[in-house]
């Protein structure tokens, strides 16, 4: 019975580290390894479909492709974990045609909220985790 127990326990832990040694090989035809087609419509290569990582290129997820500034009420920023830090915010604020922007402080729901100045006005600022740019 002893026997039978250790060659049991042989054979699972050499099956594991034979499926642990199995490769996959891409299909016939198929881009090279370490390159992927591009995204259509971006240009660049495929990746996360979350819209605030950003796959091609270094513009902000709040610029459309017309390269203006897409802004969103204040009430559709959403809550959540923002890893932007206050310079970041900053700089895609004034990227997105703010100037003077100050008092610039992240709330209890994740959003940068503060104060900008955008056509001569001055305005109240938001921009969420995903970054979103809201203005009122």
């Amino acid at each position: 019975m002893r026997a039978s127990l250790s060659i049991l326990a042989a054979s699972v832990i050499l099956a594991g580290s034979a499926l642990a040694q199995t490769t996959t090989m891409p299909p016939a035809g198929s881009p090279p390894a370490g390159t992927r087609p591009a995204s259509p419509g971006t240009g660049g290569p495929t990746g996360s479909s979350n819209p605030a990582v950003s796959t091609g290129g270094n513009a902000p997820s709040s610029v459309n492709a017309s390269g203006t500034a897409a802004l969103v009420a204040m009430t559709a920023l959403e809550k959540g974990a923002n890893s932007f830090t206050e310079g970041q915010v900053k700089s895609r604020l004034e990227g997105a045609g703010f100037s003077n922007v100050t008092d610039l402080a992240k709330d209890g729901d994740g959003i940068w909220r503060g104060k900008a100045m955008r056509d001569g006005k001055s305005v109240s600022v938001g921009f969420d985790y995903k970054g979103n740019i809201a203005a009122g």
